[in-house]
């Protein structure tokens, strides 16, 4: 078994987990000032109030598998990517502390405060993926040692900024129609029209991307050359993207979600195999690139760790699906409601 490959998926996997689970929560947080009265915004928070913290254990998982599998590439875009990370991390605590702190007071100053804070924190959090989902696409100065030799604002180019501006519209589509499924009435008409705006959104950028891509960077295609099966799955992804506005207008906000969903996963997909085998892409000399197998771990630590991972990722799916499960239907407001 090539365990090697079988973590480089299973790190996939993990990444396309967190993309579709807090994906639709991150943009119910940048949709969440579209509410029109406290009522509005207190039905939105709770639409996630009892899953957004399990969401965000695939991002810890991932994280911890990365350390674990591939030590070397962890630490080459932690430290490269430092300043951006660290903002990340405090976008993610805020929005955190702004669920918990926003209905402690009564105060309409102190609640409009969190309200702002949710919006901008995930806003940052899913722009900040983006772009540094776009740097590991477009390759960042990595030596021979595999230090990163450049600085914050080498990170700050045309590409990145547009794969963020891209992640940015898909989180707010799956997020409206995340919030469609869960609410009724007056909110819902509200949500239905924003679910339009973040598909015109998404796709407006999706296109964009994808002429930048071609345009200027045409290694990208590569493995897709060499291996011409993967051209079919370009074509899933655009047929479930397709599918999205036929089932809004249908009146199947579920089968909207599946297909954005799907089209969330075809995209991490398509992301990871234009990597492979590399996951830190040097821009100074292909030879200097960090890949899964000269950034990986020992193969007795990648042996213990699939071990592991037979045992721990059964209960991870279970939970999830138990609690989405629990919470499924409509979202409703009680006493102990945020």
């Amino acid at each position: 078994m090539n365990l090697h490959l079988l973590w480089f998926v299973l790190v996939g996997i993990l990444l396309a987990g967190y993309a579709i689970l807090d994906g639709f929560d991150l943009g119910v947080g940048m949709l969440h000032l579209a509410a029109r009265n406290e009522r509005e915004r207190r039905l939105m928070i709770n639409s996630i109030g009892p899953i957004w913290d399990g969401n965000e254990v695939w991002l810890v998982t991932f994280g911890g598998a990365m350390f674990a599998a591939f030590p070397m590439a962890y630490a080459t875009v932690f430290s490269g990517f430092y300043l951006a990370f660290m903002a990340l991390l405090f976008a993610l605590i805020f929005r955190a502390v702004s669920i918990e702190f926003r209905s402690k007071r009564e105060s309409a100053a102190w609640k409009s405060f969190w309200d702002g804070a949710f919006f901008a924190s995930s806003l940052l959090a899913t722009f900040l993926f983006g772009v540094a989902a776009g740097n590991a696409l477009h390759g960042i100065p990595v030596d021979a040692h595999g230090c990163y030799t450049g600085s914050f604002l080498d990170l700050i180019r045309p590409f990145p900024i547009l794969v963020g501006l891209l992640t940015v519209s898909f989180a707010i589509m799956h997020g409206a129609i995340y919030l469609y499924l869960k609410t009724e009435e007056a909110l819902q008409q509200v949500i239905h029209r924003w679910v339009w705006r973040g598909f015109g959104l998404a796709l407006v950028c999706y296109l964009l991307t994808t002429i930048f891509t071609l345009a200027f960077m045409p290694q990208s295609v590569r493995n897709f050359n060499e291996h011409s099966w993967s051209w079919a799955v370009v074509v899933l992804t655009v047929l479930a993207f397709a599918n999205i506005p036929r089932a809004i207008f249908l009146g199947r906000p579920f089968y909207a979600f599946l297909s954005s969903s799907a089209t969330i996963l075809a995209l991490v997909f398509l992301f990871s195999f234009t990597l492979y085998p590399n996951l830190v892409v040097s821009s100074i000399s292909p030879e200097f690139s960090l890949t899964i197998y000269n950034a990986a771990s020992t193969p007795r630590t990648l042996k213990t760790m699939t071990v592991i991972a037979l045992i721990g990722m059964p209960f991870v799916l279970c939970y999830t699906a138990v609690i989405y499960w629990a919470f499924r239907g409509k979202v409703r407001l009680s006493e102990h409601s945020y």
